[in-house]
C-alpha cells in the first residue's frame, strides 16, 4: 500500500508539474469549451465590420468580406496571444477580437473620404499605429501610473455613449433610409431588446452569456415574415475565400488619422493590460511585467497585421475573462482552439453572409444593449475613484464634456484644420487626451501628500514608495478598469 501511495504521489506530481493554464485537455473537451468562448464573443467581432461597412456605404459583398476578415484576424490574434512566439503573447487564456474602442475614430477617419477610399485610410492608420504601439509596449508598462481608474473609467464611459447614437439610427432603419423611423423598424428593435432581456433574466448560465447573439438570431427570424431580410447576399457570397492582403487596394497614410488611431491604441493597451492582470488572478498565475509587455506586443502586432488583411484593431475581450472564472477551465489551449474555430469561420464567406442578414433594426436593438453596457462598465469603474476632493471630479467632468461635443454637435469643429477634426471629431480620443492631461495637471504635477483626494485613485503618490514597489503596484492596479473590450466584448 505504501508503494502504491508513493506511485500515486509521483503521478500527482507529474500531473501537477504543469500549471492548469498550460494543460492540454482531451480534444473533444477543448473543442466544446473553445466553441463556448467563440459563442460568447462572436457578436462582438462581427458587429464592428457591420458598423463600418454600413457607415461607409459599402456593398453587401464588401461588408461580407469585412466580416470574414474580422473573424479570420481575431482567430489568428487569439492563437498568437495564447500560444505565443518568442516575446510575443501573454500565454494566458485570453480571447482577442475586433475592438469597439476604435470604432468612433475609425468612422471619423473613414467617413472623411467614404467608400473604399475611406477603408484604405483606415487600414493605413491601423497599420502604422499598431506598429508604433508594438514598439512602445515595454515603455508603456512603465507608464501605467498615468492611466488610473479616473482616466480609464471616463474613457470607457465615453466609448459607450459615443456609440449609442449609432444603435439608435440602426433601430430606426438606418440614417437616410426612406423608411427611417417607421413603426415596424422601431417595433423590431424593441422586440429584439425584449428577447435579450428575457434571455438574460430567465435562461440558464450559458444561454444568458450569449444573449446578444441569440437576440440577433431570433430578431432576424422575426423579421423574415415582414420582408425585412435580404437573402441575396448569401447567393453573392463564395463558399470558401482566403483573406488576401490589401483586398480593397493599397492603404493610404494621413498624419492626422495615424495620430488619432495611435491615441486609441494607448486606450486599447490600457484595457488589454487590465484584462491580462485580471485573467492572471482568475487562473491563479499572476501576470508580471514581462507577461503584460508580451501580451501588449501580441495585441498591437495583431492590430497592424489586421490592417494588412482588411481588418480593424483587436483587443482582449473582457467577457471571456468572466467565462474563464465561471467555468473554471483555465487552459490557454482551450482558448487557442477557439481561435482556430474563428479562423475556420473566417475562411467561409457564406457564414459571413448569414451574419450580414441581420436587419439594421435588429442590430439597433442589440446595439442599445451592447453599447449601453459599455457605458455602464465605465461608470462602474468610476465608482472605484476617490471623489472626496475636487481633482478627480474636475477630470471626469471636463473629459466627459469634451467627449460629448462631437456626439451632440457633430459640426462643432467644422471650421478647424482637418488634422484637428480627425482627432477631436472622435469622442473617445477627445476624452482620452483630456483625461490624461488633466490627470497629470491635477494629480501628478506639484501634488502634495496632504492635498485633497489621493494622487491616484488606485495607489499612493509617485515618489512616496520605492521604484520596486511602484512597479509592482502598477501591475496590481484594479483589474476592474477594463473595457468595451469591448463593445459587445464587454457585455
Amino acid at each position: 500500500m505504501g508503494v502504491e501511495s508513493m506511485r500515486l504521489t509521483k503521478s500527482e506530481r507529474a500531473e501537477g508539474a504543469k500549471h492548469p493554464v498550460d494543460q492540454v485537455l482531451p480534444v473533444p473537451q477543448m473543442f466544446l469549451y473553445g466553441l463556448q468562448h467563440v459563442l460568447s464573443m462572436y457578436a462582438g467581432v462581427v458587429a464592428v465590420p457591420l458598423i463600418v461597412g454600413g457607415a461607409l456605404g459599402l456593398s453587401g459583398v464588401e461588408i461580407t468580406y469585412l466580416v470574414s476578415a474580422g473573424l479570420f484576424i481575431s482567430g489568428l490574434a487569439t492563437i498568437l496571444q495564447t500560444v505565443g512566439i518568442w516575446k510575443i503573447g501573454a500565454r494566458q487564456p485570453i480571447v482577442q477580437g475586433t475592438s469597439f474602442a476604435a470604432v468612433s475614430t475609425i468612422l471619423a477617419v473613414g467617413t472623411a473620404e467614404g467608400g473604399v477610399a475611406g477603408l484604405r485610410a483606415i487600414f493605413g492608420a491601423v497599420i502604422v499605429a499598431g506598429l508604433l504601439a508594438f514598439l512602445i509596449a515595454p515603455v508603456f508598462t512603465k507608464l501605467l501610473r498615468f492611466f488610473p481608474e479616473v482616466v480609464t473609467g471616463t474613457v470607457i464611459t465615453v466609448i459607450g455613449v459615443s456609440l449609442l447614437p449609432v444603435a439608435i439610427r440602426w433601430a430606426g432603419g438606418g440614417a437616410g433610409s426612406p423608411e427611417f423611423g417607421a413603426p415596424k423598424n422601431i417595433g423590431l428593435a424593441a422586440a429584439t431588446m425584449a428577447i435579450i432581456v428575457v434571455i438574460y433574466r430567465f435562461l440558464p448560465g450559458f444561454l444568458s452569456r450569449v444573449a446578444i447573439l441569440l437576440g440577433l438570431v431570433l430578431g432576424t427570424l422575426v423579421a423574415i415574415p415582414f420582408g425585412m431580410t435580404d437573402f441575396d447576399r448569401i447567393a453573392d457570397a463564395q463558399t470558401f475565400q482566403l483573406t488576401t492582403p490589401f483586398y480593397f487596394g493599397m492603404p493610404t497614410f494621413a498624419v492626422g488619422a495615424i495620430v488619432s488611431m495611435f491615441v486609441v491604441m494607448l486606450v486599447i493597451m490600457t484595457e488589454t493590460t487590465a484584462d491580462i492582470l485580471a485573467i492572471g488572478k482568475v487562473v491563479e498565475k499572476p501576470a508580471d511585467r514581462a507577461t503584460v509587455t508580451n501580451g501588449l506586443r501580441a495585441d498591437m502586432l495583431s492590430t497592424s497585421f489586421a490592417g494588412v488583411f482588411n481588418g480593424f484593431s483587436v483587443s482582449a475581450f473582457a467577457q471571456n475573462v468572466g467565462l474563464v472564472a465561471i467555468t473554471g477551465i483555465r487552459s490557454r489551449f482551450v482558448v487557442a482552439v477557439g481561435g482556430v474555430i474563428l479562423v475556420f469561420l473566417g475562411l467561409f464567406p457564406v457564414l459571413g453572409a448569414l451574419v450580414a442578414l441581420v436587419p439594421l433594426p435588429v442590430l439597433g436593438g442589440a446595439g442599445l444593449a451592447l453599447f449601453g453596457t459599455v457605458a455602464a462598465s465605465g461608470i462602474r469603474t468610476l465608482t472605484e475613484v476617490d471623489f472626496s476632493g475636487n481633482a478627480n471630479l474636475v477630470i471626469v467632468a471636463f473629459s466627459l464634456g469634451m467627449g460629448i461635443i462631437p456626439i451632440a454637435v457633430p459640426e462643432f469643429y467644422d471650421e478647424f484644420p482637418s488634422w484637428f477634426t480627425v482627432i477631436f471629431d472622435s469622442g473617445i480620443t477627445a476624452a482620452a487626451i483630456t483625461a490624461v492631461l488633466l490627470n497629470i495637471v491635477f494629480n501628478i504635477i506639484g501634488r502634495q501628500d496632504d492635498a485633497e483626494g489621493p494622487i491616484f485613485a488606485e495607489g499612493p503618490a509617485v515618489g512616496a514608495i520605492s521604484q520596486e514597489d511602484e512597479d509592482r503596484m502598477d501591475l496590481q492596479s484594479s483589474p476592474e478598469s477594463r473595457s468595451a473590450r469591448n463593445g459587445p466584448e464587454r457585455t
